[in-house]
This record gives structure tokens, C-alpha cells and sequence, in this order.
């Protein structure tokens, strides 16, 4: 392989997953260039979860200093009963987070991460970003790739590997899999979402209902909502899920506001008001993506983040589990770097129980979260028997991961 073609890595997509690559192959001495089709980069989304497994990695990129001025560090997760507002469980965080999991437990605004990515890819040497760019073919040379990027015109890049980190949607994923499982597919749940300010109405309103300073999950058999503060705690994201019809092939649509104002049925006057003082709820379709299919070639193409695991958010996990995707390829790449495919193959290797285990425990707690009846109070007794330490090492193997054992 050319030389320059070896240390050239090519990336489909700048959000989280995209720009986390981009800056992990840079600090390895890589030439990185990103294409992104949105002719401006704008965060989808609202509120984000960042657990101490994806902060110490942004930390050791020097992303978490540009992040940590807006961004707030929890008290703890609190589970409340959404029709009596009772605690039912609390979850350390803060300075107990950080002394044990050696990172801190961070909620921050979307685009206040991509804010901090994006300074540190463009202070990065080797990190070229180009909007309104897609990705439209992927072609195997004799030495490594070649991407056919469509922008005002037709250009072509090439390198030792193409990475996918194009979102739930990819197109680079239909280039690995051909089959109809890589497609994505609605999960039957939608997320409707809001951000209030802390000052306002529905602000005041939250107050009244939630726990201060921390991440507060509401369980009801028909719904749950998660709560908590971002941008420096000026403002409240809000975040229900239920049950609903396919709606937008995209991030957002209209959905009838009555399917959550039906599920919502039987919980406390209070949270009912602040669903009302909320003002507009946006609704979000879940799509997932067939865990099963391949998230590499031996060519020279890797799927990051959602473009090769979109799962449930339950686990609050999406975010990290790109992270530590992008973490762990630029070091498997590297550790290989005149075998490739073996590098790949490693890396995919080691990442699916990571993510298998991870889907399987967003599963367990929408079901734990969603439990009536019998199943619910027997969910209350057994929260009610751990203690928060407890809780705390329940997540030990979740939190603790280091990306330096991810594989060795």
C-alpha cells in the first residue's frame, strides 16, 4: 500500500461517533477526513447521559475540559413511582461516581458535546471536515479503499479504512450488509421529548416532582420519564417513552400528543402538570438496527455507534457505547498497522458482548421500568433490599470498562 494511503482513514458522518474516530485515529499519527452530509453540523437530539465509561475516554482526548463548563455533574440517578412521586431507589454519583469508577457521571446538552468534539478535531493535526458531502460508493483498490464522495462535485478519497459512522440510517452499512436485516426497523417505542427552562413554569413545575441535581427516572406501567438538568442546570430535558406507530423516517415527526397523555393515565396530578407546562412534546421514533449483521469487511470498512448497533436507550448508553467504539477501532487499527483485516477482525471481536450485554441490560429495564401489577411490587421489594452501594456495584462491570482491557 502507498505509503500516504496507509496512514489515511476515511469517516462517513461527524456526530458523536464520527468525530470521536476522527480525533482517536489523529492522535494515533493518522491523516483523518470526515464527510458529512448536513451542510452544517447541528446535534439531533436534546439531553445526554455521559457515564464515566465514555467520559474518561473523552477525558484522555482532551474533550471532557471543552465539555465540562456546560455541562453538569449529577447528584445521583433517583427511580420514583410515578403515580405516588415515592423514591424507590438512588444511585450514587457525583464525587462517589468519580472515586469509584475514576471518571465522572456528566448530563450535558447534545450540542454542547459536539461543541467540545468538534473544537478538539480542528485543533487536531490531520482533520479535514467537509459538509455537504455523502458517501455514495465505496470501491476495494489495490492498496485499501476508495470512497466516491458527492458534494458540488464529485470527489474521491482514498485510504486504509472507511469508517461508518452515518447514524441509524447509514448508507455505508447497506456497503456490509446485504441483507434485509441491515435495514433498521421501528421498535414500536417513540420518545417524546422537551427542554424547559429552569425558571419557567414547567421548570417550577419539575421542581415540585423531581429530585434536585440528579437524574430522575418516573416508572409507571405505561410510560417512564427521565429527567434532569443540562446546560450548567439553566434548563430541564425531559424525556418520555412510549408505546406508538411508526411515525417519520427521521429523527423527528408529528405523533398524536394523546398517545402520551393516554399512557400517563394514573400517575401524580403534578407530573401529569408538567407534562402540560412542557408546552410542545417532539416525538422521537426508536429504530434499532439487527445486532447480528456484520460490522466490518476485510476490505477496509468498519460501522461505528449506531450505524452498527442502534439499540434502545434504556441502558443510557448510545452515546457511550460510540465512544468507546471509536476509542478501541483506532487502537486495534494501530496495533495492526500492516494487516488491517486482522485488526478489524479483533475489534469486532471484542466489542459484541460489550454491546450484546449492554442491549440486553437496556432491555431488563424497560421491562423493570414498565412493570405492573405483581411484577411491580416485586421490582419495589427488590429495589427496596439493595442498598445504593449495592446499585453502585451492580454497575461496576458497566461503568468501570477501561478501553486499554477492552481487548487485550
Amino acid at each position: 500500500m502507498d505509503d500516504s494511503k496507509s496512514r489515511q482513514i476515511v469517516i462517513a458522518g461527524a456526530g458523536i461517533a464520527g468525530l470521536t474516530a476522527a480525533i482517536a485515529f489523529a492522535k494515533r499519527g493518522y491523516s483523518v477526513q470526515v464527510f458529512e452530509q448536513a451542510q452544517r453540523l447541528e446535534a439531533a437530539g436534546a439531553g445526554i447521559q455521559l457515564s464515566p465509561n465514555a467520559t474518561r475516554i473523552l477525558c484522555q482526548f482532551g474533550v471532557l475540559e471543552r465539555l465540562l463548563p456546560r455541562a453538569v455533574q449529577p447528584e445521583a440517578v433517583v427511580l420514583k413511582d410515578a403515580a405516588t412521586l415515592r423514591e424507590l431507589a438512588r444511585v450514587p454519583l457525583g464525587q462517589a461516581a468519580e472515586a469509584r469508577w475514576q471518571a465522572p457521571y456528566l448530563v450535558a446538552h447534545r450540542a454542547d458535546l459536539q461543541d467540545a468534539l468538534m473544537a478538539c478535531a480542528a485543533e487536531a493535526a490531520g482533520i479535514e471536515i467537509i459538509t455537504g458531502a455523502r458517501v455514495t460508493g465505496v470501491a476495494r483498490t489495490s492498496d485499501g479503499i476508495e470512497a466516491t464522495i458527492e458534494t458540488s462535485q464529485t470527489l474521491h478519497a482514498g485510504g486504509l479504512l472507511l469508517v461508518g459512522a452515518d447514524g441509524v440510517w447509514s448508507s455505508i452499512r447497506e456497503r456490509v450488509s446485504k441483507r434485509a436485516s441491515g435495514k433498521s426497523r421501528f421498535s414500536g417505542e417513540l420518545a417524546w421529548r422537551a427542554t424547559v427552562g429552569a425558571d419557567s413554569v414547567a421548570g417550577r413545575a419539575y421542581a415540585a416532582v423531581g429530585t434536585a441535581n440528579c437524574v430522575t427516572t418516573f416508572l409507571h406501567r405505561g410510560f417512564h420519564m427521565v429527567a434532569y438538568p443540562v446546560s450548567k442546570g439553566t434548563a430541564f430535558n425531559l424525556v418520555a417513552f412510549t408505546k406508538g406507530e411508526r411515525i417519520a423516517e427521521g429523527w423527528s415527526g408529528a405523533a398524536d400528543p394523546a398517545i402520551l397523555a393516554k399512557a400517563m393515565r394514573g400517575t401524580a396530578p403534578g407530573l401529569i402538570q408538567l407534562v402540560e407546562d412542557a408546552g410542545v412534546w417532539t416525538a422521537w421514533p426508536i429504530h434499532t438496527v439487527d445486532p447480528q449483521q456484520p460490522w466490518t469487511t476485510p476490505h477496509g470498512i468498519a460501522l461505528i455507534g449506531d450505524a452498527a448497533h442502534a439499540m434502545t436507550p434504556f441502558a443510557a448508553q448510545g452515546a457511550a457505547m460510540a465512544i468507546e467504539d471509536a476509542a478501541m477501532l483506532a487502537e486495534c487499527v494501530a496495533t495492526f498497522p500492516t494487516d488491517p483485516a486482522t485488526g478489524l477482525r479483533v475489534w469486532e471481536n471484542s466489542r459484541r458482548p460489550r454491546v450484546a450485554k449492554v442491549a440486553r441490560r437496556g432491555a431488563l429495564n424497560r421491562l423493570a421500568w414498565h412493570a405492573a401489577g405483581p411484577v411491580a411490587i416485586a421490582r419495589n421489594l427488590f429495589l427496596n433490599m439493595r442498598s445504593p452501594e449495592k446499585l453502585s456495584a451492580d454497575l461496576d462491570w458497566l461503568y468501570g470498562w477501561h478501553a486499554a482491557s477492552g481487548w487485550h
